[in-house]
């Protein structure tokens, strides 16, 4: 009788050790998940933004629609990539996908800005200027979401990395890593840039 209560009891205290794991990995999945909502809200304004931007810039811009076109294709590029990922955030083919489209936005936004130096007209519109500033908070608000969602991933994975969560994390729905959201070029950035005069 008392070798029963025992193994009772323990079996009481494991299942709530397990369930307490469970627990614990369905919370950080659904922070992480939050945090790519946060981005997403952003990225989506920054998306609504960009055809504005381009309509602005296309009555000064009259030689320059293959600029205006790549940052069209650019910006819906990268919605696509957002849509994909945000059905699976974490997901690091989603993310890798998420993070080249969104360089190649900025790349395109870039040379748009670019160009749009050339035109004083265009730089001194009030629309234009108005949308570059709006831009660049919503580029702002982004960089701290993304942040966000990094640091809820990175404790998402520290968690599901540690033991004894590791031992049961894939047998409870939970077997992979999630993937932080970089749209830095790490070889890039560890690399000096070269000045030549």
């Amino acid at each position: 009788m008392v070798g029963l209560l025992i193994a009772l009891g323990l079996l009481v205290v494991v299942v709530v050790w397990a369930v307490g794991i469970y627990n614990r990995l369905v919370q950080l999945k659904n922070r992480y998940q939050n945090a790519f909502a946060q981005i997403e809200v952003q990225l989506k304004r920054r998306y609504d933004l960009i055809p504005n931007l381009v309509e602005t810039a296309k009555g000064y811009m009259q030689h320059e629609r293959e600029t205006l076109e790549e940052v069209v294709q650019a910006r819906n590029h990268a919605l696509s990539g957002l849509q994909r990922a945000a059905g699976d955030p974490g997901n690091p083919a989603a993310m890798s996908e998420l993070a080249g489209a969104e360089g190649a936005l900025s790349g395109a936004m870039g040379r748009l800005f670019a160009l749009a130096e050339s035109y004083p007209d265009l730089k001194a519109n009030q629309n234009m200027m108005q949308l570059s500033e709006e831009l660049t908070s919503t580029e702002n608000k982004v960089a701290f979401a993304r942040q966000a969602f990094n640091d809820s991933v990175t404790s998402y994975n520290s968690y599901r990395q540690s033991f004894p969560a590791v031992s049961l994390a894939g047998r409870f729905g939970h077997p992979e890593d999630a993937s932080l959201l970089e749209f830095e070029d790490r070889e890039a950035i560890q690399e000096a840039p070269r000045v030549s005069f």
